[in-house]
C-alpha cells in the first residue's frame, strides 16, 4: 500500500488514495461515520458509509475517537461541503492508537492551553506557526550561506555577562558557578580573526524580569559578525536578512500566512533600504506625538510602538546613548555621548527585531565601560587579547527569532512562535 500525504492526496480526484494521520474531528449516525484526518499537510474529510463498507469497518468507525492515529483508504472526490473541498469515501480504516477522551476542548483558558502545550501543539493555529518558523529559520541558513558565511556553534555555559550582569541565568558548574549565554557575541568578536564572516541561529536565556507578550526567557538568536566591517555595512545586512526572511516565506507559506489572516500585501512592502532615523530624530517624532523622553532614557515598549506607527517598514535607529548601551560598542566621534550601533523595530508594534554595532577596538575603552557596569576586567581577558593581537574594525548583530515570526505572523503574544515557551512564570511542560 502506497501512502501519499492528504495534500498530495488532493491532487488525485477520482483515484482511490491511502492516506494516513490523526482525527481532528469526528461526527456520526446510524448510517455514516465523518472523519476528518489530519497529518501535517492539511486535514481532509473521510466519510465511512455503513452499507458500503465490511463489518468490522463499520465497527472501527463507530469507536473512534478524536486523536487517534489511522489508515485510511477510499476514493478521492471533490465536495465543497467538506472543510477543505475533497473527500474520501472510505473502503478501508485501520485504527493505530485509539485516544483516550482528548482533554482539550472548546473554550479552555489560555493557561489550560499552555499547561496542554505539548497537545494542543497539534492544533492547526501552531502547526500552521511552526511551519512558518521552519522556513524563518531556513531562510537565515540560506542567507548567510549564499554570502560566503561559515556557520559557528556557540557555548551554551559562559563565564561571564555580555549584556549586563542582571540577566544571567546562573548554572551549578561542577564545583564553580557558571552562566547560560545571553548571547554568542564575545566568542563571534574573537572567532572573526580566523574566519571573518561567520553566523549562528542558536539558544539565548536572558532572566528578564519583563511579563510582556514580547519576552522570552529563552529564545533563538541568529547572530553575524564581520571583520572589515563598519556601522553602515551591518545596516545593510540586516536589511538584506530581513527582507530575505519575509520573501522566503511569501513563496513558501503564502497558505499558511492566509489560514493566519495576514495581510500578505503588508509584509510584500518589506523591501531595502529601511527608513533610518536617530535616536535623536526618534525624540522628536516622539515629541510631536505628545511623548516627551528626557536625552539619555533608552525607548522602552511604548515609545517603540508610538515610533513604529510613522513607518509602514522596519525603521532603524541608530546612535544610542552611551550610557544605555553595551561596553563593547564604541562611541560615536561624531556624535559625543552617543555609540555606533543600531536597532530594528519592526512595525505594526512588534518591537525590536534587530540589534547591532560597531565593536570597539580600543581596550581602554572597554575596560572603562566595564568597570561602568561594575564588570570584573580579570574575567574577560581572553575577549581583550583578541585586541592585541591583530586587531581590526570588525561589526556585527544578533535577530531575534520568534520576534520576526510573531511580526511575520501578527502574533498576539511571542509564546505562540515557540514550541515549549520559557518566561518568568512559565516552565512546563
Amino acid at each position: 500500500m502506497n501512502f501519499v500525504s492528504i495534500k498530495d492526496a488532493m491532487s488525485k480526484v477520482g483515484e482511490e488514495v491511502s492516506i494516513r494521520g490523526w482525527v481532528y474531528r469526528v461526527r456520526g449516525s446510524n448510517e455514516r461515520v465523518f472523519i476528518i484526518l489530519r497529518d501535517s499537510t492539511n486535514i481532509i474529510q473521510c466519510l465511512v458509509e455503513k452499507k458500503f463498507v465490511r463489518k468490522e469497518i463499520w465497527e472501527q468507525a463507530q469507536k473512534i475517537t478524536v486523536e487517534s492515529s489511522c489508515e485510511i483508504t477510499g476514493r478521492i472526490k471533490k465536495d465543497e461541503r467538506a472543510p477543505t473541498g475533497f473527500e474520501i469515501e472510505v473502503s478501508d480504516l485501520r485504527i493505530f492508537g485509539l485516544a483516550e477522551p482528548f482533554p482539550i476542548t472548546k473554550d479552555k483558558s489560555e493557561e489550560f492551553l499552555y499547561d496542554m502545550r505539548h497537545l494542543w501543539l497539534r492544533s492547526r493555529r501552531l502547526t500552521t506557526i511552526m511551519k512558518i518558523r521552519s522556513s524563518v529559520f531556513e531562510a537565515i541558513d540560506l542567507f548567510f550561506r549564499e554570502r560566503g558565511f561559515f556557520e559557528i556553534t556557540p557555548p551554551i555555559l559562559t563565564p561571564v555577562a555580555c549584556e549586563g550582569g542582571s540577566t544571567l541565568f546562573e548554572v551549578k558548574y561542577y564545583d564553580k558557578k557558571m552562566y547560560l549565554t545571553q548571547s554568542w557575541q564575545l566568542y563571534a568578536e574573537v572567532l572573526i580573526s580566523s574566519l571573518e564572516k561567520i553566523y549562528c541561529n542558536s539558544p539565548c536565556f536572558r532572566a528578564e524580569r519583563s511579563k510582556t507578550s514580547r519576552h522570552l526567557s529563552e529564545f533563538y538568536m541568529a547572530e553575524m559578525e564581520v571583520a572589515w566591517a563598519d556601522l553602515n555595512d551591518i545596516i545593510k545586512y540586516g536589511e538584506e536578512l530581513v527582507s530575505y526572511i519575509v520573501k522566503h516565506v511569501l513563496e513558501k507559506n503564502e497558505e499558511e500566512l492566509k489560514f493566519l489572516n495576514r495581510d500578505i500585501e503588508v509584509l510584500k512592502k518589506v523591501k531595502p533600504p529601511f527608513p533610518r532615523i536617530t535616536y535623536d530624530d526618534a525624540l522628536e517624532i516622539l515629541k510631536k506625538d505628545r511623548i516627551n523622553i528626557p536625552w539619555g532614557k533608552d525607548l522602552r515598549t511604548v515609545e517603540e510602538d508610538a515610533l513604529v506607527k510613522h513607518f509602514e517598514k522596519p525603521v532603524i535607529v541608530t546612535n544610542y546613548p552611551s550610557d544605555v548601551k553595551a561596553f563593547y560598542m564604541p562611541d560615536d566621534p561624531k556624535k559625543p555621548g552617543t555609540v555606533l550601533c543600531y536597532d530594528m523595530l519592526a512595525p505594526e508594534g512588534y518591537g525590536e527585531i534587530i540589534g547591532g554595532s560597531q565593536r570597539s577596538t580600543d581596550v581602554e575603552e572597554i575596560k572603562r565601560k566595564l568597570k561602568r557596569e561594575g564588570e570584573d576586567i580579570k574575567k574577560y581577558s581572553w575577549y581583550l587579547d583578541s585586541r592585541k593581537y591583530g586587531n581590526v574594525p570588525h561589526s556585527g548583530f544578533g535577530l531575534g527569532v520568534e520576534r520576526v515570526i510573531s511580526w511575520i505572523c501578527k502574533l498576539e503574544n511571542i509564546k505562540e512562535a515557540t514550541p515549549f515557551p520559557r518566561t518568568i512564570k512559565r516552565f512546563y511542560p
